[in-house]
């Protein structure tokens, strides 16, 4: 899989314009992704797929990511005509990272279920059932779960392209999911520490090979706060790529209070280089 360079921006309602510079200029420079925190009950911020539409009207090529979804508030067969419905509109630029939850605090406040570790894998399981019914497109989708029941359900609009799972997983029920039913590993770098990380690739390889999938067509990314200045950014990520075996990267560090002015530095000078190093 050739490798993939975005940045995470965050939905800042407080300067919603520069939030949404930051995104204009990801899609300017080349860069191929921008990924967004999904966090509703955060009072400053934008509401995530607000944005990520408002923003596919303002771009032209970069791929626009919830990173990552947090399902216990987006019902997931909403949640499947949402995604599907801004690829139709952004012309298959969408993919979807998903987690199980967090915060449960901030989540409860606002209505939604506060679930146990357990819970919330099983209902992250039923709602990729859902969301992959509805891609499908089936006649009729059905799933009959203890947290997400749907029954009868016609989807549409097809999206446009075959939208992405990249799952933001850590424990080992969730890295096992991951190999058996997503299309992508989008962790935290360094939330999980890199001496960790062999050990996860490993138990989503031997979930894939179990389920019988080939390991390598789940894609390795990572949402990745680097040390130091811009210019040192391209040997770390060539690290991460050809020692723990990553091939997408989210960039987030210190803007020095100019985060329109880091995207750019990302797209002209971080870019270029890992792509020419990666041979991508």
């Amino acid at each position: 899989m050739a490798v993939l360079l975005g940045v995470f921006v965050v939905p800042d309602g407080e300067d919603a314009a520069r939030t949404l510079a930051q995104i204009e200029a990801a899609d300017a420079t080349g860069l191929d992704l921008v990924g967004v925190q999904d966090h509703p009950y955060q009072r400053r911020f934008l509401d995530t797929w607000t944005l990520l539409a408002y923003a596919a009207a303002r771009t032209e090529r970069v791929r626009l990511v919830p990173d990552v979804v947090n399902l216990p508030l987006r019902p997931p067969a909403v949640l499947a005509k949402a995604a599907a419905s801004l690829d139709v509109l952004a012309g298959g630029r969408v993919e979807l990272g998903l987690g199980a939850g967090f915060f449960w605090d901030g989540i409860e406040a606002m209505g939604g279920p506060r679930r146990s570790g357990p819970e919330s894998v099983d209902a992250l399981e039923e709602a990729i059932a859902v969301l992959r019914g509805f891609w499908a497109m089936e006649r009729s989708v059905a799933v009959d779960g203890a947290h997400y029941a749907v029954r009868g359900l016609h989807p549409g609009p097809a999206p446009a392209h075959p939208i992405e799972i990249w799952l933001g997983a850590y424990g080992p029920r969730m890295l096992a999911v991951t190999g058996r039913l997503a299309d992508g590993w989008l962790p935290s770098v360094p939330r999980l520490p890199l001496e960790e990380v062999d050990e996860r690739q490993r138990r989503i390889d031997e979930a894939a090979r179990r389920a019988g999938r080939d390991p390598a067509d789940i894609r390795r990314l990572c949402n990745f706060a680097p040390d130091g200045e811009p210019s040192t950014w391209p040997g770390q990520i060539e690290r991460l790529a050809t020692e723990h075996r990553f091939e997408g990267f989210v960039l987030t560090g210190d803007d020095g209070g100019d985060p329109v002015g880091l995207v750019r530095r990302v797209g002209e000078e971080v870019a270029p280089r890992v792509r020419e190093a990666l041979g991508a």
